[in-house]
């Protein structure tokens, strides 16, 4: 019997493991130098001036929206088609998550209906690379610019990802990015928030150490016992250990990049003109960082839910990304929101299935999903 592929996974290697092993016989376990060496790396790799790594993705976001300076009162927009922490965060500091409808073609948040939103309440917006492809960032940071808004990219699905020739990671002011194991790399639990401006920095730096203006290692160094909390913030840190692991993941990021496009490209010219399915649509001018790969399944949710069951009987570990955040429960309750107010991200959550793809996938693997897609595909239409 054959195992289950599932929809995105980790791949560790011996390199990974010595070089935990290697902090574990070290005498920082965390806030010691692998932080500082991970978070430098990221920055090369990305081309941002400033990395601050944090405990997870949604600490990540946590992060961002603090350093942005949202409040109670302070409304953020955000899209609705994205895991919730993308909405949460903002609900955290106390703002006001305002849901704009995407594009249909690419379920990336529309910068048209994110023009029709902004009010004076408005501080800043939340746009998500969903699926690993790169919002429109020249037209939302030119709405940002006009409006004075702050432009949080939420790229956890989107490292390596490019837009007009430049990396994802300083195309807004604060991108917050995720390594949990299903991501393109991973440190276990993990995230990092980069910026190009130095007071989110100083800033972030503070909130993710308990609001506290010195590091344990920093008061080593300075054979000091003192320091101060400056301001209220949060446990956020990431370990030496987790660092060490992602130091030796990103070296192998390039070559699992090029693999989730190889097998991008090859659903594409699989899938193409075969009836019940439609490709989602990708920006203009950009790599695609494949985190998901997502289909349309023509019918509504009745044939969507079809083909999920089907494939999962099959070992084909589908999933479905996502429910919009303003259907949860909370959010209607808490907010008001519900059935109506984003049209077209509720449409297409009624369509979407994210069918395997990670960087270490075999052609087998390939070969199974594309056969398996093509029978669930046939005995519905």
């Amino acid at each position: 019997m054959r195992g289950v592929i599932p929809y995105g996974k980790q791949s560790i290697d011996e390199e990974d493991i010595n070089a935990v092993v290697e902090v574990l016989r070290s005498d920082w376990l965390t806030t010691g130098p692998r932080i500082e060496e991970f978070e430098r790396a990221i920055c090369s790799f990305t081309s941002a001036k400033y990395g601050v790594a944090v405990s997870n993705g949604t600490a990540a976001l946590h992060t961002a929206i603090a350093a942005a300076g949202i409040g109670p009162g302070d409304e953020v927009l955000v899209t609705p088609m994205t895991f919730a922490a993308s909405a949460n965060c903002i609900v955290y500091q106390g703002g006001r998550p305002v849901f704009v409808d995407v594009d249909p073609d690419t379920l990336l948040i529309d910068p048209n209906q994110v023009r029709s939103k902004i009010t004076k309440a408005t501080k800043a917006i939340v746009s998500v690379d969903y699926a690993g492809n790169p919002c429109p960032y020249d037209e939302l940071n030119e709405i940002a610019y006009e409006k004075d808004l702050i432009l949080i990219s939420d790229a956890c699905h989107a490292l390596g990802a490019e837009y007009k020739g430049k990396k994802i990671g300083a195309l807004a002011d604060l991108t917050a990015l995720s390594f949990h194991p299903v991501k393109h790399i991973t440190t276990g639990e993990g995230g990092m928030v980069l910026t190009e401006n130095d007071e989110f920095e100083e800033s972030m730096r503070r909130f993710r150490n308990h609001g506290i203006d010195r590091t344990a290692r920093q008061r080593e160094a300075d054979q000091t016992w003192f320091y101060e909390m400056t301001e209220l913030g949060y446990n956020y840190r990431l370990t030496d250990i987790q660092c060490a692991l992602g130091i030796s993941q990103l070296r192998k990021l390039p070559r699992w990049l090029e693999r989730r496009r190889e097998i991008a490209a090859v659903y594409l010219q699989e899938f193409k003109d075969i009836k019940g399915i439609r490709m989602l649509g990708v920006t203009s001018g950009c790599k695609h960082a494949y985190h998901l790969f997502v289909i349309e399944i023509e019918g509504g949710s009745i044939n969507r839910n079809k083909m999920f069951v089907g494939l999962r009987k099959l070992g084909i570990g589908v999933n479905v990304h996502y429910i919009p955040v303003h259907l949860h429960p909370y959010y209607v309750t808490t907010f008001g929101t519900g059935a109506g107010l984003c049209p077209k991200a509720e449409e297409a959550y009624g369509k979407i299935l994210s069918i395997p793809i990670f960087g270490t996938m075999t052609d087998g693997q390939v070969n199974q999903v594309i056969e398996d897609v093509r029978k669930c595909l046939r005995d519905i239409f």
